[in-house]
């Protein structure tokens, strides 16, 4: 049983490296990759599993991107090196709107609309809004074409829309993209600049929910088991290598090609998603 466990934390490191950072929902992935392969620890592991597997997908992004996120760099003038500093000043304002929503109403959302007919219906209408978005910008240039050009007000306009995220199903890394996108940005800036935002937004939600976790193992008197400590391992060890590949894939993508492709496939994962639960009998429950 230990092993069949690995071998599902090692899928779910999978899904969870590809789809944070592409624009498909992590969360409609993982709806359905639970349904065909649950895990066998219990519900509050799961939860806390589902959340702080992101730490192995922010590590990610920090390597990745490392030394332009580093202003300690020898290889930086002053200039970049304060370049550098303003891009994490406007980094940190840009979270704020979801860590203050985020800390009030996580927990609501989570209960009340993680379920199969809302995150279907948010994959399909941020695939149309990925659609549209793009066809209006056929022809046009993007006024901001490098994160470190961001205006502070455009920053924390982005901010807002990744509150949007708190829904399950409409993926933070999509909310981001359209809603930078549609304030100016180029595919490769939105696209870096959503990563960019991961970092303090994941590690404050993953801290959170591990912190929370282990306050409640501690009220029970229990920890975790021997094989829950080991997929907890695996699953961010596999997410770590596997956003590698998933953030390289998509920064030389969208250098040649619109986020229209993505759209498409939200559209059909949304429909994947109603078809199998309503099938199942499971779409309200």
């Amino acid at each position: 049983m230990e092993f069949i466990e690995i071998i599902k934390a090692f899928f779910y490191g999978i899904v969870e490296g590809v789809t944070e950072w592409l624009p498909v929902s992590s969360t409609g992935h993982l709806i359905l990759f639970e349904q065909l392969f649950p895990m066998d620890v219990s519900d509050e592991f799961g939860e806390m599993f589902r959340v702080v597997i992101q730490l192995g997908a922010i590590m990610a992004v920090i390597v990745a991107y490392f030394d332009k996120l580093n202003p300690f760099s020898r290889k930086k003038t002053e200039k970049q090196k304060t370049a550098t500093w303003h891009l994490w000043f406007i980094v940190v304002v840009s979270v704020i709107p979801s860590a203050v929503i985020g800390l009030l109403f996580d927990d609501w959302f989570d209960a009340h609309f993680y379920n199969a007919p809302v995150v279907a219906t948010m994959l399909i209408v941020y695939g149309i809004a990925f659609i549209l978005i793009e066809r209006s910008r056929e022809g046009k240039t993007p006024s901001i074409k490098s994160p470190y050009a961001i205006p502070m007000k455009t920053a924390l306009m982005i901010g807002a829309f990744q509150v949007l995220a708190i829904i399950p199903g409409t993926s933070r890394s999509g909310s981001t993209i359209l809603g930078a996108m549609l304030l100016g940005l180029s595919r490769t800036a939105a696209a870096e600049f959503s990563f960019f935002m991961a970092i303090p937004t994941m590690l404050g939600a993953s801290g959170l929910k591990a912190v929370k976790y282990m306050k409640d193992m501690a009220d029970a008197g229990t920890s975790m088991t021997g094989t829950e400590t080991t997929v907890l391992i695996i699953g961010c060890i596999v997410a770590f290598v596997v956003s590698l590949l998933a953030i390289k894939f998509l920064t030389d993508y969208v250098k040649r090609h619109t986020f229209s492709s993505f759209g498409i496939y939200r559209i059909a994962l949304g429909l994947l998603v109603l078809v199998y639960f309503t099938a199942s009998g499971l779409l309200f429950e």
